[in-house]
């Protein structure tokens, strides 16, 4: 069974549900811990891997192969709920083009009242809503001087995409070994007041060129690529196109971690973005 890119046999299973057994009176996150101590689940830079394990436990109980203590959070349906507030509302509209915007700045969100504020604007303005990134992420707010004109997400790319991984032609131990080099951008916003020719595939431009160190200085390691899904018939991908990005092919229809084609989803356009000429080595070793 694999579960966010690791694998899991029974036995494995049980030793979660002796852990789970062992501690009925700790959260979800202690007992996440204890899991990724007891299968050295841990990242790059060291630390562990408890997003990751969080959803994969999650995951486990929603296939009835565990079951986790109570959430001691109220929201105990899995939504989650995004308060709206008057600093994400409509602003004039912005007919600039691109070269012509004084003061772009593209700036990493890094307080809780900057992620409020991401979230807010993502949750009210893209179409797929607000949702946590999963893994390791990187988010970003783009500014004209004091004025919000786009966000972006990156975080864990999907598992297996056959387009992308016949395009890099990498094997399947070659995969498991280097996917975290391979970074998804998970979510671009230009905010719908912004109507600014080519501003979209500037900004492509300049956070292709600065994520590599935000992300080595963050995770302690350098992605080598980048790699986004646009959904067909609801956009074109040309923004991508103007920055240089590849066209690998389209989705199956399924979702980034769905391995049992359980949960049917739009074709999406692939593109990627190599971030290193020689990335093939890279990924190979």
């Amino acid at each position: 069974m694999r579960y966010c890119g690791r694998e899991f046999s029974q036995n494995d299973i049980e030793k979660i549900r002796t852990i789970i057994k062992e501690s009925p009176e700790k959260h979800r996150t202690h007992i996440s811990r204890i899991v990724c101590e007891t299968f050295n689940w841990y990242k790059p830079d060291g630390k562990l891997k408890e997003m990751s394990c969080r959803v994969a436990l999650l995951r486990m109980e929603r296939d009835g192969l565990l079951v986790l203590p109570p959430p001691r959070t109220k929201n105990s349906n899995g939504k989650i709920t995004v308060q709206k507030t008057s600093q994400s509302d409509p602003q004039p509209i912005n007919c600039l083009p691109a070269g012509k915007i004084t003061g772009l700045r593209i700036v990493p969100v890094t307080t809780r009242q900057e992620s409020g504020l991401w979230n807010e604007y993502i949750d009210r303005y893209h179409y797929l809503g607000y949702k946590p990134l999963p893994g390791a992420q990187l988010r970003y707010m783009v500014y004209s001087e004091n004025n919000v004109l786009a966000l972006l997400g990156f975080g864990a790319s999907a598992w297996k995409v056959s387009p992308r991984d016949n395009y890099i032609g990498w094997s399947h131990e070659q995969r498991k070994k280097n996917l975290q080099l391979i970074v998804n951008n998970a979510r671009f916003l230009i905010l719908p007041w912004v109507r600014s020719k080519n501003l979209a595939s500037r900004i492509l431009s300049i956070i292709t060129k600065r994520l590599p160190s935000d992300w080595q200085q963050r995770y302690g390691y350098k992605p080598v690529l980048l790699e986004t899904f646009v959904e067909q018939g609801r956009f074109h991908g040309t923004c991508y196109k103007a920055a240089n990005w590849v066209y690998v092919g389209l989705t199956q229809g399924r979702g980034k971690m769905d391995s049992k084609n359980e949960y049917k989803l739009p074709k999406k356009y692939i593109y990627i973005y190599p971030l290193s000429k020689t990335f093939r080595k890279t990924l190979f070793t």
